[in-house]
């Protein structure tokens, strides 16, 4: 079992001496609970104008380049327009996160939007996440073999970390496989359907995990979704077939999709240390195991866009939106004095947390 330092708490939540603790075992810290709930109360409203800005920003310009890295003939800036399209395709589609978390009364149109813009076409809708995400951070799931978005990396094998990337550079394949051959499959033999569900339906990285049945009006939207992307995969390839889409078209299409999702399989390489091993783990514990990437650095702006770079934050709060993390994460540095667990979560950049992962698969051994 794993052992972690950390301070122990006085009855009234101070911190006194350091102890070593099992993650597991790793108490609230309740000072940084409380602060965390006091100090961000009036940054818990989204602000529709900036998500809204962002979104549609991102889109134009993901799209703009898309189709630049498509017909610009200099092969060099084709390549420059295409890793353009990627970094802002990525941030748009980053707000799935955002979708699965938010109300959506005070957002009403952007699940629509963001599935109309950037989900469907981009063969990944919402409803893989909306109902999946929210149980990575249920208290008794987060870690555990229950959780869709959980592995113990920092003690699988070493080839884990570039297999890990590898398979999420085919995700585009899947994604055809996924509605343009198994959702008209599942119509016509309807036993097959739970199974599709169960195994085939979640953006998660435990092999594990299987999604449970959904009911109600999220069912009705989850078949509109899937209906809707089926019938665009289905075009895709119905149109590259007769010639109507040029094959080099749904390469680079596909290409995109891919290093977006490669960049994201880094980035949640980082977003955790990886650490527990099935244990049910505190909030404070959760928050330790988690990762923020606060300013300086520079380039989480690219590679954890859209809040993700204050993620362990975001486990402390998961109700507050992207745009108040930021202000979130000043107040708490501010207040919260050196000796406060909530500084032990920052780290300087992706280099240093990817070393760490690494050697600590060597070290598992």
């Amino acid at each position: 079992m794993n052992s972690f330092s950390l301070d122990r708490l006085a009855a009234d939540g101070t911190v006194s001496a350091r102890v070593s603790a099992p993650r597991g075992q790793i108490a609230d810290d309740r000072a940084m609970l409380r602060a965390a709930a006091e100090l961000t109360r009036d940054l818990i409203a989204p602000r529709p104008a900036i998500y809204w800005a962002d979104l549609l920003a991102s889109v134009v310009i993901g799209y703009a380049a898309l189709a630049g890295a498509i017909l610009i003939e200099p092969l060099d800036w084709a390549i420059v327009s295409w890793l353009v399209s990627v970094l802002a395709l990525y941030r748009a589609a980053s707000f799935i996160h955002e979708v699965s978390h938010m109300k959506h009364a005070a957002l009403p149109g952007f699940r629509l939007a963001w599935n109309a813009l950037v989900g469907v076409p981009l063969m990944a809708p919402s409803f893989t996440y909306e109902g999946v995400h929210n149980l990575h951070h249920a208290k008794t799931r987060y870690g555990t073999i229950e959780d869709p978005e959980y592995l113990p990396l920092a003690h699988m094998k070493p080839w884990s970390v570039p297999l890990f990337v590898m398979v999420s550079a085919l995700a585009p394949i899947g994604f055809l496989v996924r509605y343009a051959l198994l959702t008209p499959l599942t119509i016509l033999v309807p036993s097959l359907r739970r199974p599709v569900e169960a195994r085939f339906s979640a953006l998660c990285i435990n092999p594990e995990f299987r999604r449970r049945p959904t009911e109600g009006e999220a069912m009705r939207r989850w078949w509109q979704l899937e209906i809707a992307t089926s019938i665009w995969a289905t075009g895709l390839i119905a149109a590259t077939a007769t010639g109507v889409l040029p094959v080099k078209a749904l390469v680079i299409l596909l290409a995109t999709i891919s290093g977006m999702m490669a960049i994201n399989q880094v980035r949640t390489l980082v977003a955790h240390l990886w650490e527990n091993e099935g244990e049910e783990m505190s909030v404070t514990a959760q928050y330790l195991d988690s990762v923020n990437v606060p300013p300086p650095a520079t380039l989480p702006v690219l590679w954890a866009p859209v809040g993700l770079r204050y993620h362990a934050l975001h486990h402390l709060l998961p109700g507050l939106p992207y745009h108040s993390l930021g202000e979130a994460h000043r107040r708490l540095s501010a207040a919260l004095d050196g000796n406060s667990p909530y500084h032990k979560a920052s780290y300087a950049g992706l280099p240093g947390l990817l070393t760490r992962l690494v050697r600590g698969t060597f070290r598992a051994r």
